[in-house]
């Protein structure tokens, strides 16, 4: 069961993966798709570098400027989030999850009409394909 999305857009599914397994398997089916992988960041990893301890966490970077242009033509502060990101992170008790912004809540935010959010509105279906 999801987290349901908070006030601040974000919405939380449980991986039944490791946060790599997870971001590799949401990371394969974006490629498929022709989907651009801009940058996969190992948060966790780069704090070990400088002595730090923190749960398993990536981030993944991806996105398709053919939908993500528009939507930044029509409300150019939507660069801030745009590319799209999916974190993969590991909880206190040692449940994986995968999380992203809501687009709903990203056409809240930048008053987007319902065609601009077309292309990033599958996002979801991607998400539930990659922890299935």
């Amino acid at each position: 069961m999801p987290i349901p999305a908070t006030p601040n857009g974000l919405i939380s599914h449980p991986s039944p993966y490791t946060v790599p397994e997870t971001l590799d398997r949401l990371e394969s089916i974006l490629r498929a798709k022709s989907i651009t992988i801009f940058a996969r960041i190992d948060h966790s990893g780069e704090a070990a570098k400088v002595g730090l301890t923190m749960p398993p966490t990536q981030l993944l970077i991806f996105g398709n400027p053919q939908g993500g242009t528009p939507i930044m033509l029509a409300a150019p502060l939507a660069a801030i989030d745009l590319p799209l990101k999916a974190l993969a992170w590991q909880d206190t008790e040692g449940k994986v999850w995968l999380s992203f912004n809501d687009p709903r809540y990203l056409q809240s935010r930048y008053a987007l009409n319902d065609d601009l959010l077309k292309p990033i509105s599958g996002l979801e279906v991607l998400i539930q394909q990659a922890i299935a």
